[in-house]
């Protein structure tokens, strides 16, 4: 039988902090308690998907223009030992969530990646991102 990787991250979604002043929580607090929202996160993803629709056109412009692969990328020993074999290397841009497989020495990301672009999140070991840590824009 041959190996299973896992090419989904365990977790759907990044964590993020924010600080928000007393008022504006006040107010968030207050409409979470009128029954508007469940709670602080429900509401706090309400805003941010409101603003990503408003300025969705602008964005998918970006998108193109930049030539961004969106989505999940993800990438294995294999393919990028193949990458090296064919004597090739890779620009990655990604606006989602890119991540190298566990199993990739940080030798190989370093001579089969050329540039890192993640507009998102990047999961790889902690080798391979001290290995790329130049190359990340």
């Amino acid at each position: 039988m041959g190996q299973v990787h896992e090419l989904r991250p365990k977790a759907d979604s990044e964590k993020i902090t924010i600080n928000l002043g007393y008022v504006d929580l006040g107010h968030v607090d207050l409409l979470v308690r009128d029954g508007f929202y469940s709670n602080r996160t429900d509401f706090i993803r309400t805003a941010i998907r409101n603003q990503l629709e408003r300025h969705r056109e602008a964005s998918e412009r970006s998108v193109v223009r930049k030539q961004l692969d969106l989505g999940i990328s993800h990438f294995t020993r294999e393919r990028l030992e193949a990458v090296r074999a064919a004597g090739e290397t890779l620009d990655i841009r990604v606006l989602g969530l890119a991540t190298i497989a566990p199993d990739v020495p940080a030798e190989l990301a370093r001579a089969t990646i050329a540039s890192l672009t993640v507009l998102g999140a990047f999961h790889a070991s902690p080798a391979v991102k001290a290995a790329l840590a130049e190359r990340i824009a």
